[in-house]
């Protein structure tokens, strides 16, 4: 059946590891309003669908054009509705914000547009720096869109939001390869943080208000954002990584109209009913153990070095140490580490030089030795969940169709329960095994930024009348042009899951490759979307 619908490109190549900066230190702009702001004006808003060019029309406000070195940049915010079903002509409105980019002199050409769709769930879009990497690539053609999702540190600037009574002033530093769209909930997109979070009166508020932040209403953003920005309210292209893949397959089933050519970079789905999570983590656990032992093998000194740490944080009075921010750091949450250590371009090194600081020096002879504060701050930088909390609450349910995730990875562990305690391994000897993408119950709990979001995290855990978010007859008749980067080794997206959702999609073209791992359109300059760029604008041969 795979062979029927999608030609792939394979072409396996020598694994490469690409040096780059990898740190992810989102920082999320805090919400003085309720989240609940005014009702959606349905009638006058939603049939406004005559485009501006770029211009401000009822809302969407434009911002002025501001430069970064070799590119020029607008903002673009958008009044759209919290719940976009008929049945609730009164939502609350919430804030989507969008970055335009376009390369130095291009501001008034008519160029094609491409929006970008970052990964997560729950994380903005990075700030673009200078003309490098893959957005350097697409401005050479394109108009590039950025929609929030993932935030790294780096200029200064001050916005005005014309829709709220405030000034929010942000400083971010952000990976030069990117611009974009800011999902909701995310960046400036009346962001959902932790203190923002709070001001919802119950856990049922607050889930009900979440269940509304899922890939179904991202592409309805995204069509609310096409039909006010691009000319005649024309298609455009698509650049969905990782979880914006899955958005983008989501956009292939229900609003292809709006789409003219679609390229997912680690990011295609796995589409089945009910939810899909349970088949996802099953499969990814042993790409985890080949991690794990890829790992050990780069650094072998580490087997000791982390059995030891389990030990001390197993003898530790509660069952661990605590956390600069006020959580707890038990074994099992040491094992996170493995979501950005072993599944992305340099998290191997970036992992052996977290452990290579690991203990305070003993300075008087006799005194215990402790885990420095280094080694903890980094722990919670990495993770990230007290800037992101929304990834955390969010997570399963991307998976979830007519259907509840029951905690589906703290299912699936248990089934090899055995394989990944970690302080048994320790106990025995034995190389204590890091987890993957998969968030836990437990994480409630042990990590202060998520302890006031468990009981709101279990209403959605076991929500079941999740809509669908894919349609299967529809990829099978698929008339978009689509182009997919599927990496061999990747360990969020599994191989085979991809490949078998990429033989529902009519048309699809594969490019595989063992030469990235899942950050490769990150790591790979501009040769990622270039290669799918060529696979469907002819400049590959077809076989």
């Amino acid at each position: 059946m795979w062979a029927v619908h999608a030609t792939a490109s394979w072409l396996i190549r020598p694994l490469h590891f690409r040096s780059t900066s990898s740190t992810i230190a989102p920082l999320l702009s805090p919400v003085r309003k309720s989240l609940h702001l005014q009702p959606f004006r349905r009638a006058a808003a939603m049939d406004r669908t005559q485009t501006t060019g770029g211009s401000s029309s009822p809302g969407h406000v434009a911002g002025e054009w501001y430069s970064v070195p070799d590119l020029r940049l607008r903002d673009h915010r958008f009044t759209v509705p919290l719940d976009y079903s008929d049945g609730h002509p009164t939502s609350p409105s919430i804030f989507v914000f969008a970055r335009e980019v376009v390369a130095v002199g291009k501001e008034e050409q008519p160029l094609p547009y491409l929006l970008y769709l970052q990964g997560g769930p729950g994380f903005e879009c990075p700030r673009p720096t200078e003309a490098s990497g893959w957005l350097g690539k697409a401005c050479e053609e394109s108009r590039v869109i950025l929609m929030d999702q993932a935030c790294q540190f780096g200029f200064t600037f001050l916005y005005i939001l014309l829709h709220m009574s405030f000034l929010v002033k942000l400083s971010c530093t952000m990976h030069p390869i990117l611009a974009f769209f800011v999902q909701r909930g995310t960046g400036l997109s009346t962001p959902l943080t932790t203190l923002s979070m709070s001001q919802l009166k119950s856990a049922e508020d607050l889930a009900d208000y979440l269940k509304h932040f899922r890939a179904d209403n991202i592409v309805k953003d995204a069509e609310f954002i096409r039909k006010r920005l691009v000319p005649e309210a024309g298609p455009w292209a698509v650049l969905g990584q990782s979880f914006g893949g899955f958005c983008a397959v989501t956009y292939l089933s229900f609003a292809p109209q709006g789409l003219k050519q679609v390229f997912l970079t680690g990011g295609i789905p796995p589409i089945g009913d009910a939810c899909t999570a349970d088949a996802v983590y099953r499969a990814c656990l042993e790409p985890i153990v080949r991690q794990n032992e890829k790992f050990y093998k780069r650094f072998p000194e580490d087997i000791e070095i982390v059995r030891d740490v389990v030990n001390h944080l197993a003898q530790s009075e509660g069952g661990g140490v605590p956390l600069p921010s006020g959580g707890i750091l038990t074994p099992r949450g040491l094992q996170m580490l493995g979501l950005s250590g072993l599944g992305a371009s340099t998290g191997f090194e970036r992992l052996h030089y977290m452990f290579e600081r690991v203990w305070d020096p003993v300075m008087v002879p006799g005194r215990q030795k402790r885990i420095s504060y280094y080694f903890l701050n980094a722990f919670e930088k990495w993770l990230a969940f007290d800037t992101n909390p929304l990834y955390a609450i969010l997570h399963e349910s991307i998976y979830c169709q007519g259907a509840s995730s029951r905690w589906s990875a703290h299912r699936i562990m248990a089934e090899s329960e055995s394989k990944f305690d970690a302080i048994k391994a320790a106990k025995e000897g034995h190389p204590v095994l890091f987890t993957g993408e998969m968030i836990f119950p437990w994480m409630f709990d042990e990590i202060h930024s998520l302890r006031p979001f468990k009981e709101a995290a279990d209403i959605l855990a076991k929500k079941e009348d999740w809509p669908p978010l894919y349609d299967t007859a529809t990829l099978n008749n698929n008339k978009v042009p689509v182009a997919a980067a599927v990496y061999y080794e990747d360990m969020f997206v599994n191989f085979k899951l991809a490949t078998e959702t990429a033989s529902m999609i009519a048309g699809i073209r594969l490019w595989i490759t063992n030469e990235y791992m899942h950050s490769g359109l990150r790591d790979g300059a501009g040769h990622v979307l270039d290669h799918l760029m060529g696979m469907v604008n002819g400049k590959k041969p077809l076989f």
